[in-house]
């Protein structure tokens, strides 16, 4: 065994180790060592597979170092990495055995400074430049008096008791409150849900869907106003059907949401001022276009009234118009007499003329012509009479001979069955009829005695007659011999003889006989 060990060559003695014993030992040591470091160092490579993982690379003038970001920990960081960025990430470095590499898991990243937030913003803003969300034509005008406001804000802070209290002031309007967070992590995506929230009601509904969204927050530093900064709140914004006006921070505070709102205010309280009008001004604004109004009226009147004298002082009188039209309705009416006389005078000479031509001997010769003539197609109707019956007869023969006398019967039954219908229905039709008839007749006779003046005296009014003749007049009734007054009930004479009861029906008075 000594031999074997003298002769085995230099190192022999040292330990052997497999492949992941050396990886495991690596990185037992690099965690050990670098439990929890903070690395400052621009983002290179940045990588989203659909796992949800980041992967990263940080690095500086002279190295590089790779990084991985687990899903979870990708979704709670209040900073995205983007390529080009200058950060400061926190984490714990460890190996990867798979590649013989060692990389840092990062458990928080930052921008290492101001300079890198603005590098950051400014690049966004180029970004959504670039895809027209600043563009004025895509900004939608903001309602003059909306009736329902959505305010987007933190709902314990100072902001939202302004803008109420300004909106109270000016023109009090309904408000709906989406209580969001205002800063840190959880800010933009509630924000961004608040947005897309309040565009998803239904106009009408139970809930009313507002005319006008507010996003308000007030001042702070660049990083408390920085969820306003991320991309998921300027396309939120740019995607809102309903007019929106930022108001995050104070006048020289200025955010991505700013430049993609439809209005951008300096203040929350100057949110306020720009969502509604002044109620008082705008009354007084009203009373004013009133007043002028009525006197554009009024002057307008006056206007038309002295250019209508004006005009009327143009026309001629009436008299003047018709003058001459008079003066050639005598002028013609002069002239008719002698005109009639003359045409009355042709006419008799033409008559004259034309009776002379008329003699009896050629009224004989008429007559004996138009008789001849008559005796010659006397004479002629005979054979030409015989000559159509033979020819009717012969077609009539044809005719005969394709009938068929079954078809006939039939044909005559269906109809005789046909006519027995109709002759049903119109017996019915007419029994309908007559009952209408009937029915509108007794109809018009209630009618009649409903206006006829008996049923008049049955409401307490009389019908004066004198000397059998209605009277109407005070005077006609002082010259009648006698007179006579029919009640309801019968008649009275007052003064001559008591009047008989007539067979015929008595002469309706006329309008004003009833008193």
């Amino acid at each position: 065994m000594s031999d074997l060990i003298d002769d085995a060559p230099e190192g022999v003695n040292a330990p052997e180790y497999s492949v992941s014993e050396i990886s495991g030992a690596v990185k037992r040591t690099v965690e050990g060592a670098f439990a929890h470091v903070r690395v400052r160092g621009e983002l290179g490579r940045v990588s989203r597979p659909r796992s949800g993982h980041v992967y990263l690379d940080l690095k500086d003038d002279r190295a590089v170092l790779s990084g991985v970001i687990w899903k979870g920990v990708a979704a709670r960081l209040a900073t995205q990495p983007e390529e080009g960025l200058e950060v400061i990430a926190t984490g714990r470095l460890t190996t990867f055995p798979g590649q013989s590499k060692y990389q840092i898991v990062i458990e928080d990243i930052r921008p290492a400074g101001m300079g890198a937030l603005m590098a950051m913003l400014e690049k966004r803003k180029a970004q959504l430049q670039a895809e027209g969300l600043f563009e004025a034509a895509r900004k939608k005008p903001i309602p003059y008096l909306p009736e329902v406001i959505g305010v987007v804000t933190s709902p314990s802070g100072a902001v939202i008791r302004d803008i109420l209290h300004r909106l109270r002031d000016r023109f009090p309007r309904k408000v709906l409150i989406w209580p969001v967070a205002v800063q840190g992590e959880k800010c933009a995506p509630e924000v961004a849900r608040a947005i897309a929230g309040f565009n998803a009601l239904t106009p009408g509904g139970a809930l009313p869907r507002p005319d006008l969204l507010i996003v308000a927050r007030g001042g702070g530093s660049i990083e408390d106003l920085w969820g306003f900064n991320e991309e998921i709140v300027a396309r939120a914004a740019a995607a809102s059907e309903i007019p929106l006006i930022s108001a995050v921070g104070h006048e020289t505070d200025t955010t991505l949401i700013d430049f993609v709102a439809d209005q951008r205010a300096p203040t929350p309280t100057a949110a306020a001022e720009l969502a509604v009008p002044v109620r008082h001004e705008l009354l007084a604004w009203t009373e004013a276009q009133g007043a002028r109004l009525g006197q554009a009226l009024s002057a307008q009147l006056r206007y038309r009234g002295e250019r209508l004298r004006d005009l009327s002082r143009a026309l001629p009188r009436p008299e003047t118009l018709v003058e001459q039209a008079r003066q050639r309705l005598d002028w013609l009416g002069g002239r008719l007499p002698v005109a009639l006389s003359r045409g009355v005078d042709r006419r008799r000479l033409r008559l004259s003329e034309l009776s002379g031509s008329l003699r009896p001997s050629g009224l004989r010769q008429s007559v004996a012509g138009e008789a001849r003539r008559l005796e010659g197609l006397g004479a002629r109707l005979g054979p030409a009479l015989g000559r159509l019956v033979v020819r009717r007869r012969e077609g009539f023969s044809a005719v005969a001979g394709r009938l068929r006398t079954d078809v006939l019967g039939a044909d005559v039954v269906q109809k005789r069955r046909e006519v027995d219908q109709l002759a049903e229905r119109l017996d019915r039709v007419a029994r309908l009829q007559l009952k209408d008839w009937r029915e509108a007749l007794e109809a018009q006779d209630r009618l009649r005695l409903t206006l006829g003046y008996e049923a008049t005296l049955q409401r307490g009014y009389a019908v004066v007659r004198g000397d059998g003749d209605v009277v109407t007049t005070k005077a006609a009734a002082s010259k009648a011999a006698a007179l006579e007054i029919q009640f309801a009930d019968g008649r009275l004479s007052v003064g001559g003889k008591p009047a008989k009861k007539a067979g015929g029906k008595d002469k309706p008075p006329e309008q004003g006989s009833l008193f």
